[in-house]
């Protein structure tokens, strides 16, 4: 049987779409780093209404921008294929009969939740607060006035992102872990125990959403509270405290 046979009979869900679903997630988390680690820093260089920064963010910041959002329509769509086309994919899927095994399940399940999350930021608040900040660059380009609201908007738009970056390393840990560190692992566990882990985490991940919204203390600088944010080092440590907290929890609840 040819490669090409398998494909089209068997693993058009098994192994085209994660192909395509890694494809996608390569361009969009690449681009969230990207935005994190290059633009957001160099742009602060040139101040809040300078001609070049202006011109950067119209010319440059909308068409990474395109790519950033649709890249991650790409990736959400393609791990519901997966999900959907993978025979019996949630069949007793916290359960040691699912087959994979409950560390592969939970692994997946919480990379699951933090990618949508993430795609979820994408579209509610990255994109809707950086239309605003879009516009405004150029009404002033044309010599208008500033938009007033460009600011706010542009801040929340950057605590979603960093929030995003924040969530990166874990889901991208407990996605490719599921796989490659998780299978096989904590057989011994329960249910119960993959719930119980499952639900902190996603606790954990709440609290820290809610947080980037601006809803503990108001989104303005100077809330401690979103201080993980205020820096793309400040997100990278944040980011690798997260993951830390989730695999010890993992180890603790599951071994």
């Amino acid at each position: 049987m040819t490669a090409l046979e398998l494909l089209t009979r068997d693993y058009l869900g098994n192994f085209a779409f994660r192909w395509l679903h890694v494809l996608a997630g390569i361009t969009w988390i690449g681009l969230l780093y990207y935005f994190n680690f290059v633009q957001v820093p160099a742009l602060a260089a040139y101040g809040d209404e300078g001609k070049a920064r202006n011109m950067a963010i119209n010319q440059i910041a909308r068409r990474a921008l395109w790519w950033f959002r649709w890249a991650s329509v790409a990736t959400l769509v393609t791990g519901i294929l997966i999900t959907g086309l993978v025979k019996g994919y949630f069949k007793d899927f916290m359960s040691a009969d699912n087959g994979n095994g409950i560390g592969h399940n939970v692994a997946i399940s919480i990379g699951m939740v933090l990618g949508i999350t993430m795609a979820a930021n994408v579209w509610m608040v990255i994109w809707k607060n950086q239309k605003v900040v879009l516009a405004n660059a150029v009404n002033v380009l044309d010599g208008k006035e500033a938009d007033p609201n460009a600011a706010g908007s542009g801040r929340k738009a950057l605590l979603a992102s960093r929030q995003n970056m924040v969530f990166s390393v874990s889901m991208l840990f407990f996605m490719i872990g599921a796989g490659h560190f998780y299978s096989g692992a904590f057989e011994s566990a329960t249910s119960s125990n993959a719930w119980t882990f499952f639900i902190i985490a996603i606790v954990i991940a709440a609290i820290l959403e809610i947080n980037c919204l601006g809803l503990i203390g108001g989104p303005k600088a100077g809330n401690k509270m979103l201080w993980p944010y205020e820096s793309h080092k400040n997100a990278i440590i944040t980011s690798f405290v997260l993951w830390l907290i989730l695999w010890l929890a993992s180890e603790i609840l599951l071994a």
